[in-house]
Formats: structure tokens, C-alpha cells, sequence
């Protein structure tokens, strides 16, 4: 997932909202765990979160998810985030983020994985 830190998305000090980035990076996992569940899931648990450098207004954000661990109604997800700044002379990893999806079925019960 590619998206642009625009002036709307900053605090008071000029710097992209960690809460922007925290909604983005839910966003990358459940796009993964969805497409592994196949089918709907609810994001249960933010196992870690890392903010490892700023993000500013003009930095190219890209999201990397890949799942990490697979259970019988959940699944893992690890997502690595990085910015471009500099017309993409730099290139630097920003956010790093371990999330908890469970698979839900229409009633928004749990459910198997694989079913």
C-alpha cells in the first residue's frame, strides 16, 4: 500500500500523526489476513508498535504486511512501513507493527481459517 503524508494528516509540530500512521498500517494487515482468512476479519490485537523515525508531510509512505503466524481463528501479521523523502533519494524504514486479525463469519463470530 502506497500513500502520500499530506498537511491534513500532521500535529501542532509539523510531524505526521503516529495515529495516521497506526490507521494505515491496520489498514496494509487486513488487507493480508483478509485475503488469507478469505473473508472478513476484525483486527483484535496490536501486538507491537515501533516508531522508529518521523514521517513528514511529502514523504512517499509504503506499508509491507506479510503474515508471520497462522492459528485456527487468527492470524499474525508483521507490517513494515517506509518513507521516501527527497524525490525518493532516501529511502527509510519508519514504522514497524505486529497486528492480530481474527476471522469472523456474518454474525461476527469467530471462525476457522480455513472454512
Amino acid at each position: 500500500m502506497r500513500l502520500l503524508a499530506r498537511p491534513t494528516d500532521t500535529n501542532s509540530s509539523g510531524d505526521i500523526f503516529g495515529g495516521w500512521i497506526m490507521s494505515q498500517v491496520d489498514l496494509a494487515g487486513s488487507v493480508v489476513a483478509s485475503r488469507r482468512a478469505n473473508g472478513r476479519v476484525v483486527t483484535v490485537a496490536v501486538n507491537s508498535f515501533h516508531f522508529k523515525k518521523p514521517v513528514f508531510v511529502g514523504d512517499l509512505i509504503s506499508c509491507y504486511a506479510r503474515i508471520e503466524k497462522v492459528g485456527n481463528t487468527s492470524i499474525n501479521v508483521l507490517v513494515e512501513v517506509f518513507a521516501e523523502r527527497n524525490l525518493g533519494n532516501e529511502c527509510i524504514k519508519v514504522t514497524e507493527a505486529t497486528l492480530t486479525y481474527v476471522a469472523v463469519d456474518q454474525q461476527r463470530q469467530p471462525r476457522p481459517v480455513d472454512s
